[in-house]
């Protein structure tokens, strides 16, 4: 865990890779609630007999956003601001979904500060990359350049 003092102490850490989160395994369970929530059922993430003998592998696989949605979770375990007040998601700058993720696998998120800029009301907004890990394959499920801004 990295720990940064106050949100304009980030602007000292451009370019730094801040390392990995623990690994979490995606379930049947997990996917099943988020197809419920989203109201995205296609078979693909929710039929499991049908994967059997239609989708490579023969799993269900999560959904893209699923796997995008665990990036704020996953942060919590590589770095934390001490004098921060709040903290707001402002958007993707990219996103690609460059793997499907089976049912069962383990993911974990990987990190790297792009930029720390400035903003009105002493935020600094925060740019990282953002690379999701598949445990076990050379290719990420997910790499998006995700932006938020801290307040002090």
């Amino acid at each position: 865990m990295r720990v940064i003092d106050t949100p304009k102490d980030m602007q000292n850490h451009l370019g730094e890779d801040f390392g990995a989160s623990e690994w979490v395994t995606i379930d049947q369970a997990t996917i099943d609630k988020f197809a419920e929530a989203t109201g995205d059922h296609q078979w693909i993430h929710v039929d499991v007999a049908r994967a059997k003998t239609e989708m490579p592998g023969g799993k269900t696989i999560a959904h893209g956003f699923l796997t995008l949605s665990l990036i704020p979770r996953l942060s919590a375990a590589i770095w934390k601001i001490e004098k921060r007040s709040r903290g707001l998601n402002y958007g993707l700058n990219k996103l690609r979904f460059t793997a499907p993720v089976p049912v069962g696998a383990r993911v974990r998120l990987r990190q790297k500060l792009l930029a720390a800029d400035e903003v009105k009301d002493q935020g600094i907004r925060l740019t990282f990359e953002n690379t999701i890990e598949i445990e076990g394959s050379t290719q990420p499920a997910l790499i998006a350049e995700g932006l938020s801004i801290a307040y002090p």
